[in-house]
């Protein structure tokens, strides 16, 4: 284990991405970084089973994009950066990301921001 992550797990919330986890996530951070081509974009809003299967993407990551489950993503080892490629397909901002990672609604998680003019 890379030292600098010892005792992570102690950290709630925390999900290192780190070589290991960039390698087992490799198919999907490549599928969500050709995002940024129109032609990815097109045939995922198209044909999801022709989308997934050119990324050569298994169930289990099909069923996390499926349910556009940001958290999962995460810990499953999709680098942010490129779900923020994704997030503008299914038209989320990353607001609303970090919302739906906490398990909120958009809403309810600018309450809890330091902007008041934002709620």
């Amino acid at each position: 284990m890379n030292p600098q992550l010892v005792g992570v797990e102690e950290l709630t919330g925390t999900y290192p991405f780190d070589i290991r986890q960039s390698m087992k996530a490799m198919r999907m951070n490549r599928f969500f970084w050709q995002m940024r081509e129109a032609s990815a974009r097109a045939l995922w809003l198209e044909n999801r089973t022709a989308s997934y299967d050119a990324a050569k993407l298994t169930p289990e990551e099909r069923t996390l994009v499926d349910n556009v489950d940001w958290i999962g993503m995460i810990r499953y080892g999709v680098c942010f950066f490129v779900l923020e490629k994704f997030a503008r397909v299914v038209k989320i901002t990353n607001l609303g990301m970090y919302a739906s990672m906490r398990g909120e609604t958009l809403e309810a998680f600018l309450k809890t921001r330091k902007v008041p003019e934002a709620v």
